[in-house]
């Protein structure tokens, strides 16, 4: 049967999506759709995603050069590729390379600020600059990871081998934080090429560092040049196109949760194998066995800054209620003040109650991306809400809520988490046991959530931290790293030359 090509969407069609199910086309859609564009179905979602041609070329141009590259990769020795991390380090490490770096992220920041959108984690400060050079050096002095047997089968007259191999092109889509290069680059330490799209916020500090360190250390170390690409698009779309393209080994996604599960859904109909890093937000659970003092520490180290292991949701059991909400209360105040820009609480419906009213009455300046705003300190928030993120700028917020026991915390989190990470509180050693058996969590812990991070927990810059909102992964880690990219080769070595079944 001759396949025929899309050139137009009329409005108001039918498609079908999922098996049985059914959207339509917009107006918008139809108007906006041209001959060589390209429309993905989201079989997940019936998600409509349109692909102008010119975006979905810039891609497959990307793609183009790194699968050349990873060809090419096999050739490289360890020694060239470690070069290359070092020579990265040093030009970022350089005023002359930082310069026009810091220059162009001052564009981007400005203007995100007059769109409204958050700076958090898009100003290239010093310390995240060092961050960087620390990483790439950390990569350089990282073992080589190809060709390493991780197990031998002998019999007689011959062996097998498990060899690990490199796994081929690594698709990332990030959102706006420069630092990305220094964490994507380290698939390149097991011989595997990157193309990545960035967050449109931080596009042009992206084409600084590539003209100016990533690019010139490539050529320096005798790599081929399409070994980190970048997909020099703003559009979404541009994401949308790489993640469909089926030459990717892997996808990686990072950024808001409802963007991530879009591309994670991309990446699994193209049957490319996807690592999703989106909807974060850590859980802390205070059992009746808790320490006052422990859990006082938890709350203030767990909501120094906003991170996806920054405290969440907070769950205290309600016969701990009198002595442990002050204490949270407390954490969450010291916080804000820290931060210089009070704090914000969202407190279950049923538990209102126990909070004083010197909070419930009082009114915050919050912080937000798109400016200061008049809200109230504490507002009330229903349990189908407790999966939600809090995406604070400079206002720490958090949830708390009251539970009968240990077993309806632990339900709770399985129900409403992102399933990513959670922490109990108790010196129960039997509680403790219940807890890690029974918490649908790739992160658990008895203290502070903030602990979950590649660079902090395994000194390993990371790519990104896996939840399980969809469901648990398959012989890896929660954390993506560089070293842990990799495929495993069988090799036969025979012995005995008339060897026969």
């Amino acid at each position: 049967m001759a396949c025929e090509r899309l050139t137009q969407l009329t409005a108001g069609t039918a498609i079908p999506f999922g098996g049985d199910r059914v959207t339509r086309v917009s107006d918008a859609l139809a108007a906006a759709f041209r001959a060589g564009d390209r429309l993905i179905v989201v079989q997940e979602s019936g998600d409509l995603l349109h692909v102008p041609a010119d975006t979905h070329a810039i891609a497959a141009a990307a793609v183009d050069r790194a699968v050349e590259a990873f060809a090419a990769m096999g050739q490289v020795s360890d020694d060239a590729i470690t070069a290359f991390f070092d020579d990265f380090a040093r030009r970022l490490e350089a005023d002359a390379g930082w310069t026009p770096i810091a220059a162009a992220n001052a564009e981007d920041v400005a203007s995100a600020k007059a769109r409204g959108r958050s700076t958090t984690r898009l100003v290239a400060t010093e310390t995240m600059r060092a961050d960087m050079i620390s990483g790439l050096r950390e990569w350089r002095d990282a073992a080589p990871s190809r060709g390493r047997i991780v197990e031998r089968i002998d019999h007689a007259g011959w062996g097998v081998e498990q060899v690990t191999a490199p796994l081929g092109v690594v698709g990332f889509v990030f959102e706006g934080r420069p630092n990305v290069f220094a964490d994507a680059a380290g698939v390149l330490r097991g011989g595997n090429t990157v193309v990545f799209r960035i967050g449109s916020d931080a596009l042009g500090t992206a084409k600084a560092m590539v003209t100016h360190a990533l690019t010139p250390a490539l050529a320096a170390a005798g790599l081929p040049p399409g070994a980190c690409v970048l997909v020099e698009s703003a559009e979404h779309a541009a994401g949308w196109a790489l993640f469909s393209d089926p030459r990717l080994g892997l996808t990686v996604a990072r950024g808001s949760g409802r963007a991530v599960a879009q591309l994670g859904a991309v990446a699994r109909q193209a049957g490319t194998p996807v690592s999703l890093h989106g909807t974060g937000g850590a859980w802390l659970v205070a059992d009746v066995g808790a320490d006052a003092a422990r859990f006082g520490a938890a709350v203030a180290a767990s909501l120094d800054r906003k991170a996806c292991n920054t405290l969440n949701v907070c769950l205290i059991v309600r016969d701990r209620a009198e002595a442990l909400v002050p204490l949270f209360l407390q954490g969450l105040e010291a916080a804000g003040a820290r931060r210089g820009h009070g704090c914000k609480l969202h407190v279950a419906e049923a538990d209102l109650a126990l909070i004083p009213a010197a909070w419930r009455e009082t009114r915050v300046a919050v912080r937000r991306a798109e400016g200061d705003r008049d809200e109230p300190k504490v507002e009330p928030l229903a349990d189908a809400d407790l999966g939600r993120e809090w995406e604070w700028e400079e206002t720490p917020e958090a949830a708390l809520k009251l539970v009968d026991d240990l077993g309806e915390a632990i339900a709770l989190f399985n129900q409403h988490s992102p399933r990513f990470s959670a922490s109990l509180i108790s010196d129960d050693a039997a509680a403790q046991a219940r807890f890690y058996a029974g918490i649908e969590a790739g992160f658990v812990g008895d203290g502070m959530t903030r602990w979950v991070d590649g660079q902090y927990a395994f000194n390993r810059p990371e790519l990104g931290l896996s939840n399980w909102e969809h469901g648990r992964l398959l012989a890896r880690g929660g954390v993506l790293s560089g070293d842990s990219v990799f495929t495993v080769r069988t090799r036969m070595r025979q012995d005995d030359p008339n060897l026969h079944r």
